[in-house]
């Protein structure tokens, strides 16, 4: 059994001719009503009737948006569909044919445990260049900024594993910031494979969309760099723990020892803050399922190397760049470590 899910808020007859082609086919329709209100009553009404006893309809008395209108397919099949092995979802503004549809679910049926992506093309003539234009530039930060790459990173065609299902239920996102977030769930638990279906885009003047542009550009971007301004969150506190430590050790151990104290209160403030960055890293940042032992002897080296190449290339800077200073060069090369870190840390230790 290979539920359909198809959250609609505001439909026209594109979401009437979809539901049509696919009650003619052997799958379950979930259609959720997101508080479309009195003025598309009628239009559920005539849903209701298509669907028969090859679905149900669930509602919202507002809009709630479409990752809560998922949330609440989801929990509705896991609850009642115990035969299900996962969902496909859709969208109810004609993107999707009856046939992508199917190749999706034969996906699902064939990667069970998998996300599949029904991805569609972004260089033929009459795709709209914002649309080129957006998803050609979520794709690529959502690759810098997770390592994660697809092709179609705002389809709505996919098909989801039961698994992924109860644990998407947890996963912030009321709208349609959602669905970035189910991709970045992905990384680490599930793999993504994509199916290229028909790229569909209406030219009709009353064609309506509900996302908006600006706002939820706005939060998905945001949700994007989540993981990176934590990161720079944690190393920046990392800094002042380490400095902090480092004064207050030299004030303890000055009287203990003339000479030694400063070496000895850089190696404890260092170690402390090390520690630090290291944990703030593996359960606040990446979220991490390694082994500590295995992320822990990575992250050592990583920071032995680091430590190592700042030393080198702030030398041959001073070397090289004559007259500038010192502190300049440091800067720089602690910059673009700081930067190379994140991703070695992203992609190989945590």
């Amino acid at each position: 059994m290979m539920p359909v899910v198809i959250p609609a808020y505001e439909p026209d007859e594109r979401f009437i001719d979809l539901l049509s082609t696919l009650v003619k086919e052997d799958v379950y329709i979930v259609a959720v009503d997101d508080g479309s209100g009195e003025k598309y009553e009628d239009i559920f009404e005539r849903v209701k009737v298509i669907i028969n006893n090859k679905g149900i309809v669930l509602k919202h008395d507002i809009n709630r948006g479409k990752g809560r209108a998922l949330k609440t397919a989801f929990k509705y099949v896991l609850e009642n569909c115990p035969d299900a092995v996962g969902v496909i979802t859709a969208d109810s503004d004609g993107q999707h044919t009856k046939d992508c549809i199917k190749a999706i679910a034969c996906s699902l049926m064939e990667h069970p445990d998998s996300l599949i992506l029904g991805v569609r093309r972004f260089d033929g003539e009459d795709v709209p260049w914002k649309s080129k234009f957006g998803n050609t530039l979520t794709l690529k930060v959502m690759e810098m900024v997770s390592g994660l790459r697809v092709s179609d990173t705002q389809t709505g065609l996919r098909g989801i594993p039961r698994k992924f299902m109860e644990e998407l239920l947890d996963v912030e996102g009321e709208r349609f910031e959602f669905e970035t977030r189910m991709l970045l769930e992905t990384v680490g638990k599930y793999d993504i494979v994509e199916v290229p279906i028909e790229t569909i885009y209406d030219s009709k003047e009353d064609h309506q969309t509900h996302f908006n542009p600006f706002k939820d550009s706005l939060k998905i971007y945001k949700i994007l760099f989540e993981k990176f301004i934590r990161y720079t969150f944690v190393s920046v506190s990392s800094f002042v723990i380490d400095i902090c430590v480092f004064s207050l050790l030299c004030i303890i151990l000055k009287s203990w020892n003339d000479v030694f104290y400063p070496t000895v209160a850089t190696i404890i403030a260092r170690i402390i803050s090390a520690t630090y960055n290291y944990m703030m890293n593996y359960r606040f940042v990446f979220k991490s399922k390694e082994k500590q032992i295995v992320s822990a002897s990575k992250y050592v080296t990583l920071a032995f190397v680091q430590m190592g190449c700042s030393a080198v290339l702030v030398t041959l800077g001073v070397w090289m760049i004559y007259g500038v200073n010192e502190a300049i060069i440091k800067t720089i090369v602690d910059t673009v470590l700081f930067f190379a870190s994140y991703q070695i840390q992203k992609n190989f230790i945590f």
